[in-house]
C-alpha cells in the first residue's frame, strides 16, 4: 500500500490526538518523559551530505541509544512526494523499532500571510506533510506562525491559517504544533493568544527552550515563555548550545526549565536539539542526552 492509499484509508477523524500526546494522567513507574532526537541536531552532517535522511533513524539508535526521532522537512529534499521513498523510511524505522514523532516543516509559505489567497496556498502546501507524517506514524507536524502586519493583525491571520490547516489535519487524526521560532512567535504571550484565537483542539505548541529572540534587539524571557506555552504543548524542544565542566547547559538553567515542564503536567517526548559549535554534533547530542536523563 503506498502512502496516498494509506492516508486515504486511515483518514478518519478521531479524538485520540485531540487530547494531546503529551498530557497523560495517572501514576506510572516509567520516566515522566521520553527522549527524542531532532534531526536538526545533525544539520551540519546533513548539509555536507555525510548523512542521508534514510540513515538518520538508525544513527539515532545505534550512536545515541535514542529510539524516537523528529524530522526536518528540508532534509527530505523533495523526496516527500515519492511514495516509495517514504515507504522505505517507514520500513527502516519499523525494522529498528523507532518511533517517528513529528516533522518540522519549513519553507512552505506563511500561514499568517495578510493576503487571504497567499495564506490559503500556504495551508495547501502543508497538506502533503500532514499526509507524510500520518503515513510515518508521527502525531503532528511542526509549523511556523509567520506573516506580516501588527501583532494584533498577525494574531488573527495566523490563527486563521492554523485553524484551516488543523481542520485538514483533523481528518487524518493528526496534530499541528507551532514552535516559538523567531519574530512574534518568540513572544510567549502572543503565541499563547494565537492558540486561544484559533481554538482547535489538535493545534498546539512546541515550546523550544532557546528560541526566544524576537528581533536583533529584543529577547523574551525563556522561562516565562515556556511557562506560557506549556498549557498548549504537544511536544517540547530541549535546545542546547554550550556546556560547563559539570555538564550543565550554559545558556539555560535546565533545573528551572524542567520543573516548569513537569509542573505543567506534560508527559511526552522531549526532543534534543543541539545547535552549538564548540562540540561535534555527536558530542553535543550526548551531552544533552545525559543532561536530560538527570530528570527522569
Amino acid at each position: 500500500m503506498n502512502r496516498r492509499e494509506f492516508v486515504k484509508k486511515a483518514g478518519i477523524a478521531g479524538a485520540g490526538l485531540a487530547a494531546a500526546p503529551g498530557l497523560i494522567t495517572g501514576c506510572s513507574s516509567e520516566p515522566w518523559f521520553q527522549i527524542s532526537l531532532a534531526q536538526w541536531s545533525l544539520h551540519r552532517e546533513h548539509f555536507s551530505k555525510r548523512l542521508k535522511l534514510l540513515d538518520f533513524p538508525s544513527k539515532a539508535k545505534q550512536t545515541f541509544g535514542i529510539t524516537a526521532v523528529e524530522y526536518v522537512s528540508t532534509f527530505f529534499e523533495g523526496w516527500e512526494i515519492d511514495d516509495k521513498y517514504v515507504a522505505e523510511l517507514k520500513r527502516i524505522t519499523d525494522y529498528h523499532g523507532i518511533t517517528n514523532v513529528l516533522i518540522m516543516v519549513d519553507g512552505e509559505g506563511s500561514l499568517g500571510a495578510a493576503d487571504k489567497k497567499e495564506r490559503a496556498e500556504a495551508v495547501k502546501n502543508h497538506h502533503k506533510w500532514v499526509e507524510v507524517a500520518k503515513f510515518l506514524g508521527c502525531h503532528s507536524i511542526r509549523v511556523n506562525a509567520r506573516g506580516s502586519g501588527s501583532a494584533d493583525e498577525l494574531k488573527l491571520t495566523a490563527a486563521d491559517g492554523l485553524r484551516s490547516l488543523s481542520e485538514f489535519a483533523k481528518t487524518q487524526d493528526m496534530g499541528v504544533i507551532v514552535e516559538n521560532h523567531g519574530g512574534l512567535s518568540s513572544n510567549g504571550a502572543w503565541l499563547a493568544s494565537v492558540m486561544e484565537e484559533g481554538g482547535m483542539e489538535n493545534c498546539g505548541t512546541l515550546p523550544d527552550f532557546g528560541n526566544f529572540k524576537i528581533s536583533e534587539t529584543e529577547e523574551y524571557d525563556r522561562y516565562l515563555g515556556v511557562k506560557e506555552l506549556m498549557p498548549y504543548a504537544k511536544g517540547v524542544s530541549a535546545k542546547s548550545h554550550d556546556f560547563d565542566s559539570d555538564g550543565n547547559e550554559s545558556n539555560t538553567d535546565y533545573d528551572k526549565m524542567m520543573k516548569i515542564v513537569k509542573k505543567s503536567g506534560y508527559r511526552g517526548h522531549i526532543g534534543i536539539e543541539y545547535e552549538g559549535n564548540n562540540h561535534s554534533e555527536d558530542e553535543g547530542i550526548m551531552l544533552t542526552k545525559r543532561l536530560l536523563e538527570k530528570y527522569f
